[in-house]
């Protein structure tokens, strides 16, 4: 996109992310997103993500989130442990490495930096 425009989150609609495997630490999680904007060089992506409840670990980008819906705790290795919920705004550096028990289906607008 290349202009200015706004996205009323909760009703974005979301195509299927699927996990890897080896992510998937228990349950059935099932991720969904939508990019609404990157840069040209594509080091700067924008977008809403969701993911169902599960535990799942990642390797983080930096990113900078805010949490629409749902709840989960994300433990940091070698950090914090995060627990997010609606209205929440979370900060996660590049290469930590996490692990996020999803508690009800959470659905987040993010901005990551690569």
């Amino acid at each position: 996109m290349t202009h200015s425009f706004v996205l009323h989150i909760p009703d974005a609609e979301l195509e299927p992310e699927p996990l890897a495997p080896e992510q998937i630490v228990s349950g059935t999680p099932e991720v969904t997103g939508k990019v609404v904007w990157e840069s040209e060089d594509g080091r700067q992506v924008r977008g809403v993500w969701q993911i169902t409840p599960g535990v799942v670990t990642d390797t983080e980008a930096d990113e900078l989130f805010v949490v629409i819906s749902g709840s989960a705790t994300i433990e940091v290795e070698g950090g914090p442990t995060l627990t997010v919920g609606p209205g929440d705004l979370a900060v996660l550096r590049e290469g930590d490495r996490t692990t996020w028990t999803v508690h009800e289906t959470l659905r987040k607008a993010y901005a990551i930096n690569l």
